[in-house]
């Protein structure tokens, strides 16, 4: 190849991984910038306080209920048709949002934007991981997707105050239509062709049954904590998603073209990362809740004082984001991985030393710089470990698999934080608010303890085995052969 072909291509890829670092983006800000938006959100349209609720949680029970469907989808009907797809539903159903006039067809578009996010999270997921060389190149492509995750949670919580106060809560959903409008575009323009081969069939029925088990699983872990865990509503919905789960295994087992091919599962790092984004999500991605409370209900801030006191830990998520690649091609994955979740582990346990009902920001400040940049390295550096090792052709589902993980894990432990911070006493002042969130804290710290020892099941090739010709510092052992990559156009 030349050298102007060679700096063309390069260029060509630098784009398509600005747009699908622009997409992350999307969906981080998209989960973030309707939090400081509900109060006006609930009297604007008329919820009830437990209504108010599905705002939030019908995103939630969406996404993670059909990203395994979305991540097969991607596999078998292209990366760049199910990105488009994706990108359409957000703009189409943040329109209906903006333009709600009941509760119930915002509760509806906020579930199709989850719909959207099923496809188009795997869809990026496996674009960065066919596109990109395993190893120092990947990790670095993988720095900067997760870079742009850690800036749209930033956007998102100033948005989301600056856009309310300016223009009222439909100005949040409005934003969205413009920014994944213009993703469809540049979608279309920059993403390279899906190969004639990427078409297929759709396992039907495992696609009934586990989207319908993951579902109704999420479902069930989000009203858990108004509902009761032992509530026959709660018990019965979870005893129904795990039937459904069991026929779909048992589906899967036997058929020839399954969804989920179960085989994906002897690589032992797409298991173990699974188990590691469900993890990260129930410590890390549970902080936010906790803090915004300490700030809220012990310290008093407003919600758009609270907004402005994000953006430090955001920012901190972002450098750590960048320095995951980096670190992960130096020192391997599995010992980047031990690291930040240790640091991050310390950092915790000073921030629930050191936050008290009288303590300054500036006083917890460098717990939550420590912690948070732990937390970018670790949400980089898990999902190089996760998908490494998983075929090409099914980087799509291996990449639904790991978000699967971290979405139940985000509804998991935040169920079973609370249901921990509350039971040490009741009240509802500012003191019991206070030892509510250091509970949760030092609970947290502890979870992210454990989680080293679940990392350390990560096989770790030697650094001075080459993968796909280039540096294999950052990579796993278990893969043999090249990915088969998507070439730009």
């Amino acid at each position: 190849m030349s050298t102007n072909a060679k700096s063309t291509q390069l260029k060509s890829l630098g784009a398509v991984l600005a747009l699908l670092a622009f997409a992350q983006m999307i969906i981080a800000i998209d989960y973030n910038i309707v939090f400081v938006s509900l109060p006006e959100i609930g009297s604007g349209l008329g919820f009830s306080e437990y209504n108010l609720q599905w705002v939030v949680s019908a995103y939630a029970v969406a996404f993670g209920g059909f990203l395994m469907l979305g991540g097969r989808a991607t596999d078998l009907f292209g990366r760049k048709r199910m990105f488009i797809v994706g990108m359409a539903l957000y703009a189409i159903s943040s329109l209906v949002g903006g333009l709600a006039t009941e509760p119930w067809i915002l509760v509806v578009a906020r579930a199709v934007q989850g719909l959207g996010g099923a496809f188009l999270a795997p869809a990026t997921l496996s674009l960065v991981m066919a596109l990109f060389k395993e190893g120092a190149e990947r990790n670095q492509a993988l720095s900067i997707w997760g870079a742009a995750g850690g800036s749209g949670m930033v956007l998102g919580s100033i948005l989301g105050g600056v856009l309310t106060d300016a223009f009222g809560w439909p100005a949040v959903f409005f934003v969205n239509v413009l920014l994944a409008g213009a993703g469809v575009i540049a979608a279309w323009v920059l993403i390279p062709a899906d190969p004639p081969s990427a078409r297929g069939k759709i396992d039907l029925p495992g696609a009934v049954t586990g989207t319908a088990g993951v579902t109704l699983l999420v479902f069930a872990l989000v009203e858990a904590p108004a509902r009761g865990w032992t509530s026959s509503f709660v018990l019965t919905t979870a005893a129904v998603a795990v039937l459904l789960l069991g026929v779909f295994i048992a589906v899967e087992a036997r058929s020839s073209a399954p969804m989920l091919p179960l085989r994906l599962f002897r690589n032992r790092n797409l298991s173990t990362g699974t188990l590691i984004t469900f993890s990260f999500m129930a410590t890390f991605g549970a902080l936010a809740y906790f803090l915004t409370r300490y700030w809220q209900g012990v310290l008093g801030y407003s919600a758009w004082t609270t907004g402005l006191a994000f953006v430090l830990p955001s920012a901190s998520v972002l450098i750590g984001t960048v320095l995951g690649g980096k670190l992960s091609t130096k020192f391997g994955v599995r010992s980047t991985l031990v690291g930040a979740l240790a640091v991050g582990a310390a950092g915790t346990a000073v921030l629930a030393l050191v936050a008290g009902p009288t303590s300054s920001y500036l006083a917890i400040a460098p717990a939550l710089v420590v912690l948070s940049v732990a937390q970018g390295v670790v949400f980089t550096t898990m999902f190089v470990a996760a998908t490494t090792g998983v075929e090409a052709a099914d980087q799509g589902i291996g990449s639904g698999i790991a978000t699967t993980g971290q979405q139940i894990g985000g509804a998991v432990g935040l169920a079973v934080l609370i249901a921990i911070a509350t039971s040490v006493n009741s009240g509802g002042d500012g003191n019991t608010v206070m030892h509510e969130t250091t509970v949760a804290y030092w609970a947290i710290a502890i979870g992210i303890a454990v989680t080293v020892l679940v990392t350390l099941n990560f096989r770790q090739r030697p650094p001075a085995e080459p993968v796909n010709g280039a540096d294999a510092a950052g990579s796993l052992d278990t893969v043999e052969t090249a990915s088969e990559g998507v070439q730009p156009r």
